[in-house]
């Protein structure tokens, strides 16, 4: 039975291969740290019968009264705001998702955020993607999140219509928000939400009528 539990340091040195998939950014053992020390709570793997990692979720909480909330600096916006999928070779770790609460309350933007999520090919449809989606949105709730949102490329329709799946719609497009490499252009993501029971009236999710620039992102 696969089992979730509190990621360890030492899990550090058992998922490197997960991040071999070209959507998939690859961190400095610092930024691991950073969810790890910060947010321990959002920090969970999965986990094999046999004791292999069947991936993790890393998430983050900060608050303030008002304006944008930083409870760790986040080192560019491809490493905090962005969702992704590995696709991994001969790897122990199934599923991969990264996470926070951030934003104002006082605004009404208190929620959680998914950085990243992954799922080695070999363990896909299985269910595990949407159960720590469930386990992040069950740990914003009780944080008094208004809403669950994540980033994801607008090429990745596979992604994309999953978390449709899950509840999540597009609230609005962000412009060149992935960088490209080898002279390709920059990427647009979409920024899609789920509210949860705080928003009683939805307005989280109402989609935005324009894109938006990564700079106008708080």
């Amino acid at each position: 039975m696969t089992s979730l539990r509190a990621f360890t340091c030492d899990d550090l040195f058992r998922f490197n291969n997960i991040n071999l998939d070209p959507l998939t950014e690859t961190y400095g053992i610092p930024f691991y740290l950073q969810y790890l020390a910060h947010w321990p709570e959002y920090f969970i793997v999965a986990e094999a019968p046999g004791g292999e990692l069947m991936g993790y979720s890393a998430a983050a909480e900060s608050r303030k009264a008002g304006g944008r909330s930083d409870g760790a600096p986040c080192p560019d916006r491809n490493v905090a705001l962005e969702v992704r999928r590995c696709v991994t070779h001969n790897c122990t770790e199934l599923p991969n998702l990264m996470g926070k609460a951030e934003g104002s309350v006082a605004r009404e933007e208190w929620h959680g955020h998914v950085t990243a999520l992954s799922v080695a090919p070999e363990f896909r449809r299985l269910g595990l993607a949407a159960k720590l989606m469930e386990l992040l949105e069950e740990i914003s709730e009780k944080k008094g999140g208004f809403f669950v949102d994540l980033f994801v490329r607008v090429s990745n329709q596979v992604a994309v219509n999953m978390y449709k799946q899950l509840g999540y719609s597009v609230y609005r497009t962000v412009l060149e928000y992935y960088s490209a490499s080898n002279g390709e252009p920059d990427e647009d993501a979409y920024d899609m939400r789920k509210a949860l029971s705080r928003d009683t009236e939805k307005k989280s999710i109402i989609p935005l009528p324009h894109p938006v620039r990564p700079e106008d992102i708080e």
